[in-house]
């Protein structure tokens, strides 16, 4: 499993990591970017399209899509991928959405449609890149993967397609969105890395996993908003970037479109996702964590605190064990934790490997549903 790097994570733990809405610290902030300045105008739309996002092609760069697969390419996707890009106007302020089906269905960041509690709000306003606007229902959020599905008051939209493979690192990418209220905004950089993953915090405490990392710069308002590559299929959705307080220069992060279609698909069909639930408070290993409640490593996950009646109590786990395995793979950090888990499933029975004292000891755990899955 890859993870950003150690610098990385100490830049946010320090600084925090922002999303691409404005004004808060955090994977899942819920302070979104500001009204439009007056004056800003979106740009007319292609022909609109009526059928569903389809699986797509490897983007490969040398498939069936524009000649040009540098700079000369992006405008050429922006007129194909433009015109399903909406701004998301909440009581708080503003993101970003795509269209996911003619009928008025768009998908966005959940952080989005939330407000400060997490807290879905019941509608929404849209406007579309041909100016029109809409209001709009929240249908369904999925908090662990950040991902909402809305449904506008409006039909006959055109449907991007939405690519079924991850890009190649190094490959052009396009984000379009309603930075800082900016609607029908275009970026572009590359595709900067694969796997990225995004430590548990408390505005986001199951972390997120197997981000795409751009240097593509990702303002506050691009939350949600599509991100392109050359062939103009949505390889995903902009989800939050590394502010330069943090020291870093260009790192965003990008929820992959196939994360995004399976919740979107599955929030459509029943309204919740089901993520695997453990039960337990965690803490990485710091040296003068291990110092404290003297340990002998800082490899692991620390147990904090256990949920009452939750999967892990059942099995017997206590606070101050130290989880070193799920299964067969190792535990490093609360992060290699958050990935393991989301491979498995609620109601899985799986083995856990904790360190107890100098004890090592493996318990069966019989995995719950997340709460946050079914808010």
């Amino acid at each position: 499993m890859q993870t950003i790097g150690r610098t990385i994570f100490a830049a946010v733990m320090a600084a925090g990591l922002m999303a691409g809405t404005a004004g808060c610290t955090a994977v899942t902030t819920h302070n979104n970017a500001s009204a439009p300045p007056s004056g800003a105008t979106a740009p007319a739309p292609s022909s609109p399209a009526s059928d569903p996002p389809s699986a797509s092609a490897p983007a490969t760069g040398t498939g069936s899509g524009p000649v040009n697969e540098g700079l000369p390419a992006v405008p050429a996707i922006v007129q194909k991928i433009e015109p399903a890009v909406v701004t998301v106007q909440t009581q708080v302020g503003l993101g970003s959405g795509v269209v996911y089906r003619s009928d008025g269905t768009i998908v966005t960041d959940a952080h989005v449609v939330e407000d400060s509690q997490k807290q879905p709000f019941t509608t929404v306003q849209v406007q579309f890149a041909d100016g029109k606007q809409a209001s709009a229902r929240v249908l369904g959020v999925d908090n662990v993967d950040d991902v909402a599905v809305i449904r506008a008051d409006r039909t006959g939209l055109p449907v991007p397609t939405f690519a079924s493979t991850p890009p190649v690192v190094g490959s052009l990418c396009v984000v379009i969105g309603s930075p800082l209220g900016l609607d029908n905004t275009v970026t572009a950089g590359i595709i900067s890395g694969l796997h990225r993953d995004i430590p548990p915090s408390s505005e986001a405490p199951e972390g997120m996993i197997n981000l795409i990392q751009t240097d593509a710069p990702i303002s506050p308002g691009n939350s949600g908003g599509a991100v392109s590559n050359a062939q103009a299929q949505v390889i995903g959705l902009s989800e939050a970037y590394l502010p330069p307080s943090s020291g870093a220069v260009a790192i965003g992060f990008v929820t992959p479109a196939s994360t995004v279609t399976e919740v979107a698909d599955q929030l459509l069909k029943n309204g919740t996702v089901k993520h695997a639930f453990l039960g337990v408070s965690l803490s990485d290993i710091s040296p003068q964590t291990a110092q404290e409640f003297r340990l002998p490593t800082t490899n692991g996950a620390l147990v904090i605190n256990v949920a009452s009646g939750g999967p892990a109590a059942a099995a017997g786990m206590k606070p101050g064990d130290v989880i070193t395995r799920v299964g067969s793979t190792p535990v490093n950090d609360v992060t290699d934790l958050v990935a393991a888990l989301r491979a498995d499933s609620p109601g899985q029975r799986i083995n856990v490997t904790v360190q107890r004292g100098s004890t090592a000891t493996t318990l069966e755990v019989t995995l719950g549903n997340t709460p946050a899955a079914t808010q």
